[in-house]
């Protein structure tokens, strides 16, 4: 699991970002939060998984926010 911090979300849409402390930047979708919520505060700090996304991009799985 990578560690980051949620540096947008829209819960319109359900699309957000999470900045890893790698320095990269993922997005992910609300049905990715762990916890079913379908939604996490900006700035929140998360643990998350890596996968292989749509057009070769990186995104966050299994995105859990550190209580």
């Amino acid at each position: 699991m990578l560690a980051g911090c949620v540096s947008a979300f829209d819960p319109a849409r359900g699309w957000g970002t999470v900045a890893g402390a790698d320095g990269r930047e993922y997005g992910f979708h609300c049905t990715e939060i762990a916890d079913g919520t379908r939604t996490v505060p900006t700035g929140s700090s998360v643990r998350f998984a890596r996968r292989a996304g749509h057009l070769g991009r990186w995104e966050a799985a299994a995105v859990t926010v550190d209580r």
